[in-house]
């Protein structure tokens, strides 16, 4: 059983990908999630991922966001009802890249070298793309939906037709290839580097145009009228023509930039960075109008939505949150599908404010089914990997393990690598037995047993 309980102690991060330029260490990161994760407010925020949010996509309609984590899997949101509409496991390591396809196909890339393409309303991928051997950090889709691109630390650049074929590649970068982008009329690709360059790629084979900078680039959008906005190693936007030739920097952060996006019309651009905080620049007069501040951990993912004013992003403390870019307010307290507390009838039960980090992910009545995890309801008595309708690993279903208040315990003491291996949920820790026993005994009451 896959039950993804967030917030109950020092919990497992999976191995991140580090910049070469990036100090920060895994257990320090790890520390400031659980400290800053205990304490951040839950303003506009969707939670459902066990490790960092490391990739976000949003649907051309704008009512469904894709999410890719350190976790190895990816979460389809349903804006509209705040709701994990599915979850998707296949990378055996972080999802570095996601995209959501103009047929509504999803498209998920990870540390792993390898590429999914799913159905959304299916367990496993259609299409798995390889070649690249080294983590894709980076995937563009282009702008008639025919081609993907993406970029890896192989330091190459791969485009590959999603109607079938061989990818084409492109090599000439001599470090990590962090970023890539289209541009507006399909015709190049678009990428940044460590080495750091950044490079146009005419399509027809002609010579690439190569620019230079100062410092390691690690991410790069392009706007419509073709304007490229690269993020820098030293906190800087920079600003090319579609030609190559600058037309400006300003100064984001004084720590690294690993996103940047742009609104759909054009006007704003944003830059998150690894302290946490994203920078809200106006592209036409390249002024800083405002700084979005979180819980202060690194931002990994920023996108618009289609209203130009939204902006939804996720980090290190495993949420995506959604902003108003315009003025710089979080939008709204998030509840999971709907507007009613799911817990509101056990205000002040111990067992329930310990659960209340597991609503993403799991429901507690019949009626309302999975999420990004199965329903507890009834988990008592149930034997391992059994609930009908949800796809459990294959680990899980070779357990002979029935769940019971002292199993589930146990789980949660010695924790689910240990005690159910072979499962894809991330390390999470109980230390309390008080705290065990508290939680237990909600979810006796609360789930029907």
């Amino acid at each position: 059983m896959k039950i993804a309980l967030c917030g109950f102690g020092l919990g497992y991060l999976p191995e991140m990908p580090q910049f070469p330029h990036l100090p920060f260490c895994r257990r320090l990161v790890a520390a400031l999630a659980l400290l800053l994760g205990l304490v951040s407010p839950l303003h506009a925020q969707l939670r459902g991922h066990g490790g960092p949010v490391r990739a976000l996509a949003i649907s051309a309609d704008g009512k469904e966001a894709l999410s890719g984590s350190f976790d190895s899997s990816a979460i389809l949101w349903s804006l509209e009802r705040n709701a994990a509409e599915k979850v998707f496991r296949f990378h055996e390591s972080a999802v570095n890249a996601v995209a959501i396809l103009p047929d509504h196909r999803i498209v998920t890339a990870g540390e792993d070298g390898k590429i999914a393409i799913w159905r959304p309303d299916q367990s496993q991928p259609d299409r798995v793309l390889t070649g690249h051997t080294a983590p894709i950090v980076s995937i563009a889709v282009s702008p008639d939906g025919k081609l993907l691109a993406s970029a890896s630390w192989d330091r190459t650049l791969r485009l590959w037709p999603l109607g079938g074929g061989e990818p084409r590649v492109f090599e000439g970068h001599r470090q990590n290839v962090n970023g890539v982008a289209f541009t507006p009329d399909g015709k190049s690709l678009i990428s940044v580097s460590h080495d750091p360059q950044l490079r146009i790629w005419p399509l027809s084979g002609d010579a690439s145009t190569i620019v230079t900078l100062a410092t390691p680039l690690n991410t790069v959008a392009v706007a419509k009228d073709g304007e490229i906005i690269v993020g820098g190693a030293d906190g800087n936007v920079f600003f090319y023509s579609a030609a190559g030739e600058p037309r400006g920097q300003i100064a984001a952060t004084e720590t690294p930039l690993i996103s940047v996006a742009i609104s759909p019309d054009g006007r704003l651009v944003a830059a998150a960075g690894i302290r946490g905080s994203v920078a809200i620049i106006d592209r036409a007069s390249r002024k800083l109008d405002r700084t979005l501040v979180g819980p202060g951990l690194p931002v990994w993912a920023a996108v618009f939505a289609p209203d130009n004013r939204t902006l939804v992003t996720g980090g290190t403390d495993r949420m995506v949150r959604r902003w108003n870019a315009v003025t710089g307010d979080h939008i709204g307290v998030v509840p999971m599908a709907g507007n009613d507390d799911p817990l509101a009838a056990y205000a002040g039960d111990r067992g329930a404010e310990i659960y209340r980090a597991c609503v993403a992910c799991h429901t507690l009545t019949p009626d309302e089914g999975n999420r990004a995890g199965p329903t507890l309801h009834g988990i008592f008595g149930r034997r391992i990997a059994t609930l009908p309708g949800y796809n459990f690993s294959d680990g899980l279903k070779k357990l002979d393990i029935v769940w019971t208040p002292e199993t589930v315990a146990k789980l949660f003491e010695i924790g689910p690598m240990q005690y159910t291996p072979g499962t894809k949920m991330p390390e999470q820790k109980i230390g309390s037995a008080e705290d065990r026993n508290a939680l237990v005994e909600f979810l006796r009451k609360a789930t029907g047993n």
